[in-house]
């Protein structure tokens, strides 16, 4: 008999995918979300479900007992979520604490938690504050009630079915609608982005085994590049068309070089290999957009 994933979040940009590599993986695969995916496919469930209403969350755990449940629920724009503290902390802690406060009802195998490099970082603002909190939270569930976890930090994602609030998605897109390339800070920000392609598959790869129960994974990509390399490489893909632009504006919230600051919880680095290059990985994402673009031109 297959085993019942349930992802909240499934709709959104890393969650649907997660969701395919499941299914691929011969789960049952339920999407809970407020609104369906575009993405979703044939082969995976959707139902509608706010994780800030307990009654929805009990409904939906009666509907489709799951052996193993995902959170990728989450307000996850950082400088979004410094302007919005109450809806950050409502929406990443009390949401989540929701879903494990159902979880622990039942027999749960694992509950995977969707945080971020920013959890044990100074920088992130309330973000930050949200994801190591409840990160913490998802330790006493298993400390008190037996609720097994991971905890997966991801890094700097991007892949074709971003949106406006992803760095890279936005990046490209004002690149191509202004033919400008802004670069905020200095230009030697460090990141090592890594497709969410390649997150998801690590993400679904770790219900397989056993070393990553109530393990801290911590899930970037293998190239380092500092964002004035990234900025010049998007230009020669763009062939040199774009201008980059330096801003005086402080890329507020953000770390340069490292997230990370001294706290005592260590985690283990996942990376894939094979992995997406990145610099294909850009093409793929300029072809979506462009089509995006075409499309909208013809449906208005």
């Amino acid at each position: 008999m297959r085993k019942t994933a349930m992802v909240f979040g499934g709709s959104g940009f890393l969650g649907s995918y997660v969701c395919d590599e499941l299914g691929d993986k011969g789960y049952r695969t339920v999407s809970a979300d407020l609104k369906d995916s575009p993405w979703r496919r044939s082969d995976q469930e959707f139902c509608r479900c706010n994780i800030l209403d307990v009654r929805e969350i009990e409904e939906l755990f009666q509907r489709f007992p799951a052996d193993f449940v995902f959170n990728f629920a989450a307000m996850a724009d950082l400088e979004e979520g410094m302007f919005q503290p109450v809806q950050t902390m409502e929406t990443n802690v009390l949401g989540n604490l929701k879903i494990l406060e159902c979880c622990k009802k039942r027999s749960i195998e694992r509950f995977v938690y969707a945080s971020s490099a920013y959890a044990f970082s100074d920088k992130g603002s309330f973000y930050g504050i949200s994801k190591y909190t409840s990160e913490k939270i998802v330790e006493e569930y298993f400390q008190r009630f037996g609720l097994k976890f991971t905890i997966i930090r991801y890094g700097s994602l991007y892949g074709e079915r971003a949106d406006e609030r992803n760095y890279i998605y936005k990046m490209l897109s004002s690149a191509l609608a202004t033919g400008r390339l802004e670069c905020r800070g200095d230009g030697e920000e460090v990141r090592e982005y890594i497709h969410a392609h390649d997150a998801a598959r690590l993400t679904a790869g770790i219900l397989e085994d056993d070393r990553f129960v109530n393990e801290h994974i911590i899930l970037t990509g293998t190239e380092r590049f500092k964002r004035m390399e990234l900025l010049t490489m998007v230009r020669e893909i763009l062939g040199n068309r774009p201008v980059i632009e330096k801003t005086s504006d402080e890329y507020a919230g953000h770390y340069k070089m490292t997230p990370y600051s001294y706290h005592p919880t260590v985690a283990k680095k996942l990376v894939a290999n094979p992995y997406i290059d990145i610099g294909q990985g850009l093409v793929e994402c300029i072809r979506h957009i462009c089509e995006q673009n075409a499309q909208a031109g013809t449906d208005g």
